[in-house]
């Protein structure tokens, strides 16, 4: 936990002040900047009519009264006017003057954007009085308003009415040598946590930097350095050394490991600066893509936002860590507090509860999320893999590595061309129109449909009739080609639907599920058989298609656990007679077609795979896919890379290894 202040900006003048609510977000202070000089006329303006009013009551001939004495002093100490406020009372005016900003000024005990004050009752009893008083204290620290009441006697000096001075003139709590100082207990930022509750975040060095603030020799140079190094506001910051407890080590700024090591030469000049390391589950996580990013009180996210600098503050950049900020971060609990000479805190006058983080559960499986990532991470390449289960719509793992001057493109919201991986979805298609896995079909080298001519450029072409099962596992699209003149259009578009491609998920985090062109014209519908001609899908979404495929069911993908919300379930987009030549057609692909790399010992593997080229020249990219599913575990895996050396089904047998 971090302690430190925050600032905020005044009300709006009006006939009656609002209170400052207790749990305004720190993003909201920006907004409330308005004119303290309007709100000062207001006051002085009704005081001034109080004091007439007053005086005529009273009557200005009787015995000299207290009261314009003690409103004097109030008003002053109200407007700043701390030496004129100090003119009035007994002590030795500097003391007193020094007593009194240290405790209201801006930037400093309390950091106080505005103060108000208003005259109670006051007792006279010959040469003595005593006199109460309302002070509202607008802190600098998240919109919180302190009000209290205080009081302080007041005595004839030579015919002239002075205020006794000592430190409880400003609150009744201090004593001589006390101070008063906010705290700011930041909760734990909440984890996003795995599917058994487990946080995703891993334990990792950071960077604190911070002082001890009664230790600087100029708190105002430290605060000055400590901005121009880091891009924050000096003022800000030196408000928060101030109102600190002097003898607290205040944490000013969280970085990892890069950034500190980018700043540590601006750093190493700040005067009085310290540094701790310890580790937290903050900046690094194993599941990156699903938990994201988070900032500290540098991130521009909070500039371009127009929060001022807070201490300890952490923001969430994307991911869930952004999606569900309020939640993960929580709330301070803010105190303010009376330390003695010692510097030990005696008193807690106000306290502002927070609220801890509350932690996200999602569906990921720890399990499934290390073997996916060990597996890519052992290549240099690029690749990515997502696991979902067929029996929940669960998504267990999300992975991804970039390598071999390869960024991947993302795994929940990539649109990428599938190719051949696609024809899982075109052959429930086409066995609906009377295709069988022994319809005899030639997987040529050409063949024209529509105007439009595919190839198939491998060594896979005979020229011979040979069953559809075989063309299939093969993966030859000049085949898939030749069959698509069995298709209709509309009907092909219902069934790349009723997969759930091109629906509209309700997930936390941004996906594309995928879209298929809805085509009459023969060689269009032929290229989007073979998952050409304007096919996109997602890794997530042909995972998905896996998964119907494997469980006889469509569902939604889930992310967050929400036990009130289950997913949307329908049956496939085809019959139950159909499904099962389609999943003995893709166990084929693994036991001897062109997916044999991605077998394994123990449960069958089902699958499908595909070779996509894009780009020309330097910019080509090939990508090597394998869509399938084994027991009760879907995936996709994406291997990318310069050239068609890739197997995307070897690396798929990797990651199944690991399990």
């Amino acid at each position: 936990m971090s302690s430190r202040t925050r600032e905020r900006g005044s009300h709006a003048a009006s006939g009656r002040r609002p209170r400052a609510p207790h749990g305004s977000h720190p993003q909201r202070n920006a907004r409330r900047r308005v004119s303290r000089a309007t709100r000062l006329t207001i006051f002085l303006s009704v005081l001034a009519v109080g004091i007439v009013v007053i005086g005529m009551v009273s009557g200005f001939d009787q015995e000299p009264s207290a009261e314009p004495t003690v409103q004097a002093f109030l008003l002053d100490l109200q407007q700043g006017q701390y030496g004129a406020a100090a003119a009035l009372t007994t002590g030795q005016p500097d003391s007193v003057v020094t007593s009194l900003r240290s405790v209201f000024g801006a930037g400093q005990q309390l950091d106080a954007t505005a103060v108000f004050v208003g005259m109670g009752s006051i007792a006279q009893h010959g040469d003595t009085a005593a006199a109460s008083f309302n002070a509202s204290v607008d802190l600098a620290e998240m919109g919180r308003q302190w009000d209290y009441e205080g009081r302080f006697p007041v005595r004839r000096v030579g015919g002239t009415w002075k205020v006794v001075w000592s430190p409880s003139d400003i609150n009744p709590s201090l004593s001589p040598g006390d101070r008063l100082a906010v705290v700011t207990q930041e909760p734990a930022r909440a984890s996003v946590l795995d599917s058994q509750g487990k946080p995703l975040q891993v334990p990792a060095s950071t960077y604190v930097v911070g002082v001890w603030p009664g230790r600087l020799a100029d708190p105002a140079k430290t605060a000055l350095m400590f901005a121009n190094a880091t891009s924050l506001n000096s003022q800000q910051v030196l408000g928060q050394i101030r109102a600190a407890p002097p003898r607290d080590f205040l944490k000013l700024l969280t970085l990892q490991a890069a950034d500190f090591h980018r700043l540590l030469p601006e750093l190493e000049r700040v005067p009085g600066l310290r540094l701790q390391v310890p580790k937290q589950r903050l900046f690094q996580s194993y599941a990156t893509e699903v938990v994201g990013a988070v900032g500290t009180e540098t991130s521009d996210l909070l500039r371009s936002e127009g929060a001022s600098y807070q201490p300890g503050t952490t923001v969430g950049l994307s991911g869930l860590e952004k999606v569900d900020q309020t939640a993960l971060a929580g709330s301070a609990t803010t105190e303010v507090v009376v330390v003695n000479s010692a510097g030990r805190q005696v008193a807690v006058l106000e306290r502002w509860p927070g609220m801890a983080g509350t932690p996200v559960h999602t569906t990921i499986n720890s399990t499934v999320q290390t073997a996916a990532a060990a597996a890519l991470n052992a290549h240099s390449g690029a690749g990515e893999i997502i696991a979902t289960q067929p029996s929940t719509g669960d998504i267990l793992a999300v992975a991804d590595h970039s390598g071999g001057g390869i960024s991947v493109p993302g795994v929940l919201n990539a649109r990428l061309t599938p190719g051949m991986a696609f024809t899982i979805v075109s052959t429930a298609a086409l066995l609906q129109t009377g295709v069988s896995a022994t319809t005899a079909i030639q997987c040529t080298s050409a063949t024209a449909v529509g105007g439009q001519t595919f190839t198939e450029p491998t060594s896979l072409t005979t020229g011979a009739q040979t069953p559809f099962s075989t063309d299939f596992a093969a993966g030859c699209p000049t085949a898939f080609a030749g069959l698509s003149r069995r298709l209709n259009g509309t009907e092909f578009a219902k069934v790349v639907q009723g997969f759930g491609l091109g629906s509209s998920w309700a997930l936390p985090l941004t996906t594309f599920s995928g879209k298929a062109p809805t085509s009459q014209d023969d060689g269009a519908l032929a290229a989007e058989t073979i998952g050409q001609g304007g096919v996109q899908v997602s890794p997530l979404g042909m995972a998905m298609v896996a998964a119907d495929v494997a469980s006889g069911v469509v569902r939604s993908p889930v992310l967050v656990v929400n036990p009130s919300d289950p997913p949307a379930v329908r049956a496939v987009p085809m019959s139950a007679s159909s499904l099962d030549v389609l999943r003995t057609l893709m166990r084929k692909t693994v036991q001897s077609g062109a997916g044999t790399a991605a077998q394994v010992s123990g449960a069958s593997v089902y699958g499908q795979v595909g070779l996509v080229q894009t780009g020309t020249g330097s910019h080509r990219i090939w990508e090597s896919w394998f869509v399938g599913y084994r027991g009760d575990l879907a995936f996709t895996v994406i291997e990318f890379g310069k050239t068609a050396q890739l197997s995307a089904a070897a690396l798929t047998a990797e990651f199944l290894h690991l399990l």
